[in-house]
């Protein structure tokens, strides 16, 4: 009897398998409708067709992967990825309170929900005063009734803990952070992006902070949660910095930092990526967030630099982790060089005194009559005044050393032969160390650099001390000029000095040869180093005259 039972089930076991195998077979033989697809490259084997087309869809709605959000339990796991030191500490009970601030538009409800329920699952319940919940005037119908719904649940366990405001039209992240301190009334404010997830005990090193000193404004350590996959990804502490077109970088903590051999420690930092927690009425005192900026970018950079000149100081807080989710793309506005341009061009105005005009040389404008309205910054020039903040120069010395201040800068922008002036010099391929000409576009590959001391950089400028540019070169052994880092082409004693004046040709200083244009034997202009014919060259913009 007990032989028949078995063979019954061995039976049947190998008919699931044959069953399992044939399921097997006919996913891999599923047709992959977007092999060009980013979603596609490491996930999503296996999908249905109509599981990838929903999942493309909802990809290229919010730029991450919504289909597998949708999929994933809201309180799901995620690895603690804190230095040990950090588990150690033990932090007091009593704290400050807390609002926690979440900015979005059209964000996948999925993303929301999770946020939130991870804010509460490890935040401590007294110290957690409210959520806050800014909607940048969405139009994603889920994040209507269906998110209105999910409040009144988590409200069944926490009454009154979720605040909606909601703007009546579009009005950019910066007001939607200010509309989210205005609601809040914890002694603390954090201000967040929606596609988050908080790791455990990541508010209570914050809140001890703040409590030692008001005035410190502080970022957690980003972990970045992919696109794709969803998978969290460590992130060591680093320090939020910028370059001086105001686009966001992370860099090394000042050396001092490195001494301590402590992971856990905070370090300074120049500005902030963003995301911020700030005692809320300090942040009130300081000026919160610049409400002429608009839509996005820069708005980061400035609070940065108020905050160091104006009386406080930045801080990232190693203890502290966040997973954020890394967009491939941003549904809101594709391209971001547009309001990030004026938004750059209006904090310097406002900051940055005799060094305002490095911010138009990394954009590549005019240092007048550049044509882009930065809005009225009268107010915020009152505030500063107000606030008796230190000069800009104070924060290149104390707070930010290694920015570069490009004091010998003479002129910048296209090099054009008046011999055909729709062609301009452009770096070329790289990597590659051959200058070349090509048709005028005027971006990054053809902007040049001409310095007091008599050095051509080709294809970019550098913002950073740590950084190497590359110079134009005569190496003297052919008829064609090369580009090499200038610290490497002094070591190996090439020719990297030009005379140049405005209009005039471009001689080598040692070699007494010119750079020019000539016909090649395929027709077409070519860059060369020869005995001078007295061709001749502009420079698209003139800091000094030369």
């Amino acid at each position: 009897m007990a032989r028949v039972r078995s063979f019954k089930i061995s039976h049947i076991e190998k008919g699931q398998n044959e069953q399992d195998s044939a399921v097997k077979l006919e996913k891999k033989l599923v047709k992959k409708l977007y092999p060009n697809s980013a979603l596609f490259t490491k996930w999503g084997d296996g999908l249905s067709e109509e599981e990838q087309k929903e999942a493309e869809e909802l990809y290229l709605r919010y730029g991450y992967n919504a289909f597998l959000s949708n999929k994933l339990p809201l309180n799901r796991q995620i690895p603690d990825t804190r230095h040990t030191r950090c588990t150690e500490k033990k932090y007091p009970k009593e704290l400050p309170t807390i609002s926690v601030v979440l900015i979005y538009l059209d964000e996948a409800l999925s993303i929301i929900k999770r946020a939130i329920r991870s804010i509460i699952d490890k935040t401590p319940a007294h110290l957690l005063k409210e959520i806050i919940l800014v909607d940048d005037n969405s139009s994603n119908e889920d994040l209507m009734d269906k998110l209105d719904a999910y409040i009144r649940f988590i409200h069944e366990e926490r009454p009154g803990l979720v605040k909606r405001v909601k703007h009546t039209k579009q009005m950019g992240l910066t007001q939607a952070r200010i509309s989210g301190w205005k609601a809040a009334t914890g002694d603390v404010v954090a201000i967040l992006d929606a596609h988050i997830e908080v790791h455990v005990e990541w508010a209570e090193p914050l809140l001890a902070r703040i409590k030692e000193d008001r005035t410190v404004v502080l970022t957690p350590v980003f972990d970045r949660v992919n696109f794709d996959d969803l998978k969290v990804i460590k992130y060591m502490p680093a320090a939020d910095a910028f370059d001086w077109a105001l686009w966001c970088m992370y860099e090394g903590f000042r050396p001092e930092w490195y001494k301590l051999n402590d992971e856990s420690q905070p370090g300074k930092s120049p500005s902030i990526m963003g995301i911020l927690v700030v005692d809320r009425i300090f942040f009130g005192e300081i000026g919160v967030l610049d409400g002429g900026m608009k839509i996005y970018g820069g708005e980061n950079v400035e609070l940065g630099i108020r905050v160091w000149l104006c009386g406080g100081s930045i801080e990232v807080v190693p203890c502290s982790k966040i997973a954020h989710i890394e967009r491939a793309h941003k549904p809101y506005l594709p391209d971001l060089s547009i309001t990030m341009k004026r938004n750059a061009l209006r904090v310097a105005e406002i900051w940055m005194d005799e060094y305002k005009d490095n911010v138009k040389i990394a954009w590549n404008l005019p240092l007048k009559d550049h044509g882009i309205d930065i809005g009225d910054v009268s107010e915020r020039k009152k505030l500063r005044e107000r606030l008796n903040c230190k000069p800009f120069k104070w924060y290149l010395d104390n707070v930010y050393p290694m920015l570069e201040s490009w004091d010998d800068l003479i002129a910048y922008g296209a090099l054009i032969n008046d011999l055909k002036d729709d062609l301009c010099i452009d770096q070329g391929p790289v990597p590659g160390s051959k200058p070349m000409l090509y048709g005028c576009h005027y971006y990054n590959p053809q902007h040049c650099y001409y310095r007091t001391n008599g050095q051509i950089y080709i294809g970019g400028i550098k913002s950073h001390k740590y950084n190497r540019n590359r110079c134009l070169m005569d190496t003297g052994t052919d008829n064609t000029p090369s580009l090499y880092e200038c610290q490497l082409a002094k070591e190996k004693g090439y020719h990297m000095y030009w005379d140049f004046k405005q209009g005039q040709a471009i001689r080598n200083r040692e070699t007494k040869r010119c750079l020019e244009m000539a016909v090649g034997e395929d027709t077409y202009y070519h860059l060369v180093i020869r005995e001078c014919s007295g061709q001749h060259w502009k420079i698209q913009h003139v800091i000094k005259d030369f």
